[in-house]
């Protein structure tokens, strides 16, 4: 089954996202490519979805951030969206006051995860805005800090404004806070799209030993398993394996739990339908194969009663 590749596009408020979905865009259409998008507004107006084309697929998430307030919503337009319609393609904006892993962690649902190729996160920063940041709130502060940290590639945007000592030290403070993501100069989003569309944060088998900065891998379990080996399992994880979210058969169980995990604390739920035993995992420099081989192992083993 081929899957919809998503791009994230994240950054502060007025740092160019919009138009750089537009440049997107307009590469889509000379692909021919089925496209969608998700805009998300802390508002209940929206204002950018005037720049999308009538023939693209357009959801609008309203009145929330979709990492905190509307996640339910998000599930549902995004179910909707892959089962009726089928993108090639879905490229999602987020407001400019979202976290870039509550953003993966809201999007990545078990009953689509495995639908979908998380080709990366592009965050746009201000340049102006970062030179200038120590002006904002503590917290607006760490949030501009946080999307730098944690994007695939960065655009620093508006470098008319800046002169060539000023740019030089924005690209040495955020390669310094994110070494591997690539770091590009630029005015009003321009960027060549090949360098954006040979992204990859998925870490497929045969590459496990690429770390990114934020990657995402998903399991499928095929049978009920030790409800005491998963908890020793759990206990052995590393602590840049973030959140963890999906259902889960143990033996004693006759339908799946609804299992959430975050910060290293683990919370089951009661489900009362067979859903598929997918486990959604998101985390930063993460080994996915030495995981995959703890969950074989674990899926392996028979339990003694």
């Amino acid at each position: 089954m081929k899957k919809t590749e998503v791009y994230i596009l994240s950054g502060f408020l007025g740092s160019g996202k919009t138009t750089l979905l537009k440049r997107f865009l307009a590469d889509e259409r000379s692909c021919g490519r089925k496209v969608a998008v998700l805009m998300n507004e802390l508002g209940q107006v929206s204002i950018d979805s005037n720049e999308v084309e009538e023939d693209v697929l357009l959801s609008e998430l309203l009145g929330g951030c979709i990492c905190c307030s509307i996640q339910d919503k998000l599930e549902a337009q995004l179910h909707g969206l892959l089962m009726k319609e089928k993108p090639e393609v879905m490229y999602i904006e987020t407001t400019g006051a979202a976290h870039p892993v509550e953003v993966l962690d809201s999007i990545l649902s078990p009953l689509f995860a495995d639908q979908l190729l998380i080709k990366g996160i592009i965050t746009t920063v201000d340049g102006t805005r970062w030179k200038n940041r120590n002006e904002l709130s503590p917290q607006l502060q760490q949030l501009i800090l946080e999307q730098v940290r944690n994007a695939d590639f960065i655009l620093i945007n508006k470098i008319d404004e800046l002169k060539e000592n000023e740019q030089a030290q924005l690209i040495f403070e955020m390669q310094g806070l994110n070494p591997r993501a690539q770091c590009l100069l630029t005015s009003y989003s321009m960027v060549p799209m090949d360098r954006l569309r040979n992204l990859s944060m998925n870490v497929e088998k045969e590459s496990s030993h690429i770390h990114l900065n934020l990657s995402t891998y998903v399991y499928q379990f095929h049978k009920p398993i030790s409800d005491t080996s998963f908890e020793k399992f759990l206990k052995k994880l590393p602590d840049t394996i973030y959140r963890i979210k999906g259902y889960i058969k143990f033996h004693y169980s006759e339908l799946p739990l609804l299992f959430q995990y975050a910060y290293g604390m683990p919370l089951y739920m009661k489900e009362y339908m067979n859903m598929r035993l997918n486990l959604v995992f998101i985390g930063e420099h993460v080994d996915w194969g030495i995981i995959e081989q703890q969950l074989v192992l674990l899926e392996s083993e028979t339990e003694t009663v």
